[in-house]
């Protein structure tokens, strides 16, 4: 098929051979998981079990109400010691409800009943995919059920995987391949999809070997496989769709505008898990690598996993080890220290050497040399935000695409005067953020008053209408006439005036 260009992007060092040469790993259970009750974009789970309280592998152990969110399920059997408040790598500086629970080496679990998605309505596969609590995999966490109510014309299966060092999906691909394109097409039955791409790129040679395979296997004429150029950040929702469609999503729109849904390899393979076989979403494969860990590579591991029994598996740390990363060089978050547990959109453990590290260098003025915007995959003028952000100007900082940025940190690379672009955005959108919901709660506040206003002017309307119509009735003539015979009887009937 003939593929596009999106605008932008960096031709970036890989660092994907230092993990990709043994087999997926599974990591043993730590003595105690803490399970974070937010894994996902959306609305926090809201904890369901008691500190005492055994619960099975796979048993639900944290509910979401709405849709905007994921329900969590227990990642091992054992006993929940504690629900408790704690920091969450990603967003840094915010707590959340954890659920530590003691494994006792038992695997009891809770199986759903197994689906066929050949013949299960759709409505019930959606339901499936909800219970299991699954979120996307590739890193941002969006409910993948709220994702899947809407129906679609084309379905991408990312395995676009471009930033250095993670090689996770390549590893899926490479050993589960055939999880990868069954669970893609319980997806294309639930939203309706006329065909699939499976997108992997050109550099993940035995990856586009194995998913080639597997679709001759599968007999599927309906599954196309793509290779597609390693660019960064090809790997991104919008630029992926712009390569293999041509076409945009519109400023403050979705995908679903344009008939196209986007699901990382990585989820769809829950999927097929969730239906095929009844498993919730409990565990993931994560990429452990750099030069500051002793053996690089790729772990399948339980959410609630603290980083440092990871990076244990991993053989330690090396005597190079300089700084831990969740996530990848470019939109990984900088770990303060490794008591961080693993969880839904944890794809990567990185630590770097200090020679991995850019020095840090004194920020300077902006020369306007167009280097960002070249480079910026989302056409936006990184320098003219700057500009907004820094003299408060949010409301023109949002109309100049701000939420279009998606954090790529490409301008952050390029730049010769060592802004720290990203960071500037990041902050303006949590302002902006920040305003939005004031605002919100101010005209909350607002229709709450004004309707309180008009109930209490209808109640004094209402019972000033009862007062008049009581007071025209009692002046008519026969109601006076009433009223002087029932004074006559009651003088009539007093006692002290019979006496008189």
């Amino acid at each position: 098929m003939r593929l596009h260009r999106f605008h932008g992007g960096l031709k970036l060092p890989e660092h994907k051979a230092e993990s990709t040469a043994a087999p997926i790993r599974a990591c043993p259970l730590p003595a105690r998981l803490a399970v974070p009750l937010v894994q996902h974009a959306g609305d926090a789970a809201e904890a369901c079990v008691m500190p005492g309280r055994r619960v099975r592998r796979g048993e639900r152990i944290g509910s979401v109400g709405g849709v905007r969110g994921c329900d969590v399920h227990a990642p091992a059997a054992g006993t929940v010691i504690a629900v408790e408040p704690r920091p969450l790598a990603h967003p840094p500086g915010i707590d959340a409800l954890h659920v530590l629970i003691e494994p006792d080496g038992s695997d009891e679990a809770v199986v759903l009943p197994p689906l066929d998605w050949q013949t299960a309505a759709r409505g019930e596969l959606l339901a499936r995919v909800r219970d299991a609590g699954i979120a996307g995999l590739g890193g941002a966490g969006f409910p993948t059920a709220e994702k899947l109510a809407v129906p679609r014309e084309t379905l991408i299966l990312n395995g676009a995987e471009c930033e250095p060092y993670i090689a996770c999906d390549d590893r899926l691909l490479r050993e589960r391949a055939d999880q990868v394109l069954r669970g893609g097409q319980a997806l294309r039955r639930i939203v309706g999809a006329e065909r699939v791409l499976l997108a992997i790129e050109e550099s993940m040679a035995e990856a586009l070997k194995a998913a080639h395979a597997a679709v001759r296997a599968l007999g599927d004429d309906g599954i196309e496989v793509v290779a597609v150029p390693t660019i960064y950040p090809e790997g991104g929702e919008r630029q992926l769709i712009r390569v293999l469609t041509g076409r945009e999503v519109p400023r403050g729109g979705l995908p679903r505008d344009i008939g196209v849904i986007v699901q990382n390899v990585a989820t769809a393979a829950a999927v097929w898990r969730a239906v095929a076989l009844g498993e919730p979403l409990t565990r993931r494969i994560v990429t452990v690598t750099g030069r500051g860990v002793a053996r690089p590579g790729n772990y399948e591991v339980a959410f609630g996993t603290p980083v440092s029994h990871l990076i244990a598996q991993a053989g330690g740390y090396t005597p190079e080890a300089a700084r831990l990363l969740l996530g990848g060089p470019m939109m990984g978050v900088a770990l303060p220290h490794d008591d961080f547990p693993i969880g839904k959109t944890s794809n990567c453990v990185l630590v770097l050497a200090q020679d991995d590290v850019r020095d840090a260098a004194p920020e300077m003025p902006c020369i306007r040399c167009g280097e960002c915007a070249r480079v910026c995959p989302a056409r936006l003028l990184p320098q003219q935000l700057l500009w907004h952000v820094r003299a408060e100007n949010w409301e023109r900082a949002r109309a100049d695409g701000i939420f279009d940025c998606i954090e790529c940190g490409c301008c952050d690379l390029v730049c010769p005067s060592h802004i720290p672009l990203v960071q500037h955005f990041r902050y303006a959108k949590t302002e902006l953020r920040h305003r939005d919901r004031e605002a919100a709660e101010a005209a909350a506040a607002k229709a709450r008053f004004q309707a309180r206003k008009a109930r209490l002017e209808r109640e004094e309307a209402e019972r000033a209408a009862r007062m008049a119509a009581r007071k025209a009735q009692a002046a008519t003539p026969d109601a006076v006439a009433a009223a002087i015979e029932r004074a006559r009887a009651r003088r009539q009937s007093s006692p002290q005036e019979s006496q008189e």
